[in-house]
């Protein structure tokens, strides 16, 4: 094989996630259907917003960009993995993997950045909600939305540029069902200290800027909702923020489990497990928590029906 990018692997094979035929044909039934789960959820909840005026607010303005990231992102993972399920060849071209790992780190990094906006959002209605309309006006609201995928689009390309200026001689075999950074990293046969610790800066920097704003955001209102007199008025702030809470636990959760660990606790099994997880499950559960959980998305899924029946009434 001759060179391409500098480096003599031309593609990779992704071992995937196991050997049996009868597991991968479990697994194979049960992450399409998670993935059908994620288009029809997260497709639905971007629809219900766009048709429902009374959805026409800031968080849901986000929640919508939450919903496009996290189809985009299950999209990323999902289909390639269901075809190296049921198929033998598990190849993936060079530019391909590179492709995935991209779009992997700039989907999931803008995912961080707008809960960090969406944290702010909750703490700006909860804390200051009189001057909410002029804080989080629709010009601010697109300026944050454009500065998270920007954010995230800076990172992520820095991310592959490091990697890509690795060679890679020995092996092309990479232990993981998608391309992930750390697999990667292992198959290079140069020393690959240098573009580590320059990820690992890079991500950390982002990764500990996000959850301090989560954290601080959540004190103020946890500080404020404590100073509400009524039981039903805590209930109510409570409330408005305990889907995205929940979001952002699964989620930092699984993001801390896997990539702020030591190398001396490093599982292969494990963090296939946890991938799986962030990579196809969070995708799924974010559209069900915010639907099962606000009573402002049933409501607007019975406007849309009544205003689809009434239309048919007066055909």
């Amino acid at each position: 094989m001759g060179r391409r990018n500098n480096t003599i692997v031309s593609d990779f094979i992704l071992m995937g996630l196991t050997d049996s035929n009868e597991v991968r044909l479990v697994l194979f039934n049960l992450f399409l259907l998670i993935y059908l789960v994620t288009v029809l959820g997260n497709t639905g909840m971007i629809l219900i917003i766009r048709l429902d005026l009374q959805l026409h607010t800031p968080m849901y303005f986000f929640l919508s960009h939450l919903s496009f990231i996290d189809l985009s992102y299950s999209s990323v993972i999902t289909p390639k993995t269901l075809e190296n399920l049921i198929t033998s060849t598990k190849h993936i071209s060079f530019g391909g993997c590179f492709a995935q790992l991209y779009f992997f780190v700039f989907l999931g990094g803008t995912e961080c950045v707008l809960l960090t906006t969406m944290a702010y959002d909750r703490y700006v209605a909860i804390c200051k909600p009189l001057q909410y309309p002029v804080i989080m006006s629709p010009s601010v609201c697109c300026s944050l939305i454009i500065a998270s995928y920007l954010i995230a689009f800076s990172e992520s390309l820095m991310n592959v540029l490091f990697i890509k200026s690795l060679h890679f001689c020995d092996s092309n075999v990479v232990h993981h069902f998608f391309c992930d950074t750390s697999p990667l990293l292992a198959l290079s046969c140069t020393d690959t200290h240098d573009v580590e610790t320059l990820i690992f800066i890079l991500g950390s920097f982002s990764f500990v800027a996000s959850l301090l704003t989560i954290f601080v955001s959540y004190a103020c209102i946890l500080s404020t909702i404590l100073k509400i007199n009524s039981t039903s008025g805590k209930q109510n702030a409570f409330s408005t923020c305990a889907s995205h809470l929940l979001v952002v636990t699964l989620l930092y959760g699984t993001l801390i489990s896997t990539y702020l660990k030591p190398r001396s606790s490093y599982s292969l099994r494990k963090d296939q497990v946890v991938s799986v997880f962030y990579t196809i499950v969070i995708p799924m559960l974010n559209p069900l928590i915010y639907s099962l959980r606000n009573k402002e998305v049933k409501r607007a899924v019975i406007r849309i029906k009544q205003k689809r029946e009434s239309s048919r009434h007066l055909k």
